[in-house]
């Protein structure tokens, strides 16, 4: 990993600084010289004190330099963007994200490359990238159930492909969808096969996890705050895949490199907070997909806009959000000069 302080590690969480896999994530980041942040909410306890970790109150972060620290609703997992924020004034070029029940596995700590040898799939829709690393019918969080039951396309040969926006898979405890979680078993074991890129007009969901995000990708961090918790990443991702075909990059798939040992959830909680996504995640895709966006990393920022309008005019994520879209946009101009 990159020893010179520009890989950062952040997580949301409001557990206690003993939890044994933040205490686990804060050694071995420390020992690795990769800065460790944990941004907490109004649950998290008032004490937190961990070795190799910079945690950050709802206090602290309220107290931030940054336009969106005034407006970020509380109690919300997109607290997180005050994390990718702190990380990227702090002069971060790869953020790695996590959720605080994902164990890293040995291979998390491997260096990240941007360039990587990959599968590229292009012009193919929904791809379920799930079965490419097991034979079991599985598919992630956020997929369209119209596709579940689709063929996979033939890989063509490994080739080098740039890759600013790389998902990791989880073992034991995989990002499925509630319908997943109530009908077929866990755990299982991913295969260590080769590496998938999705390139233009292919997509599959990615979540918030085991993500690593390069400095060119940074603004498409956002999580939208004023939709389904449980679409927050799922959406953003969406977004991320749509704007990375203006850009002529791809997403990266890889093996597992952390285990999940899944914090307690609702499902039926779960499964009601995923509708949104099941009743429309493909027209999303669709209508994203019909934009007429700018080509280019410079226009990154006014295409996130025009997307997430889209979503607000298909009446699935409030207006307020362009507010913190603004604000989110306006912070990273200013930190990065974006």
């Amino acid at each position: 990993m990159n020893k010179m302080n520009q890989t950062y590690l952040i997580i949301t969480s409001i557990a206690r600084h003993d939890h044994h896999i933040l205490k686990q994530i804060a050694k071995e980041s420390s020992s690795r010289n990769i800065p460790f942040i944990v941004v907490g909410d109004t649950k998290s306890p008032q004490k937190f004190n961990l070795a190799g970790c910079d945690f950050y109150s709802v206090e602290q972060q309220q107290a931030l330099n940054f336009k969106l620290a005034k407006t970020l609703p509380l109690k919300h997992y997109a607290r997180k963007n005050l994390g990718y924020l702190i990380a990227m004034s702090k002069g971060a070029e790869i953020i790695i994200e996590t959720d605080d029940d994902n164990l890293p596995l040995p291979n998390f700590w491997d260096t990240r490359t941007k360039t990587i040898n990959a599968h590229l799939i292009s012009d193919k829709g929904w791809v379920n990238i799930y079965r490419y690393f097991t034979d079991i019918h599985i598919w992630p969080r956020g997929f369209a159930l119209e596709n579940i039951k689709d063929n996979l396309p033939k890989l063509e040969e490994l080739k080098s492909i740039t890759c600013p926006i790389q998902q990791g898979l989880a073992d034991n405890n995989p990002d499925v969808d509630a319908i997943y979680r109530l009908t077929l078993p866990l755990p299982i074991t991913f295969n260590k096969s080769e590496n998938i890129a999705l390139g233009n007009h292919s997509i599959c969901p990615f979540n918030s996890q085991n993500t690593t995000w390069f400095k060119e990708a940074f603004p498409l961090l956002y999580l939208p705050s004023y939709c389904s918790f449980r679409m927050t990443d799922i959406w953003r991702s969406f977004i991320a895949q749509r704007l990375a075909w203006t850009c002529d990059w791809s997403i990266l798939f890889h093996q597992s490199t952390v285990q999940q040992e899944r914090n307690d959830h609702n499902l039926m909680n779960d499964f009601r907070d995923e509708i949104p996504g099941y009743n429309n995640n493909k027209h999303i895709f669709n209508s994203l997909r019909n934009l007429k966006l700018i080509g280019g990393v410079e226009n990154i920022q006014t295409n996130m806009i025009k997307c997430y309008e889209k979503l607000i005019d298909l009446k699935l994520i409030l207006p307020d959000e362009l507010i913190l879209l603004n604000d989110w946009i306006d912070d990273c101009r200013i930190i990065s000069n974006y």
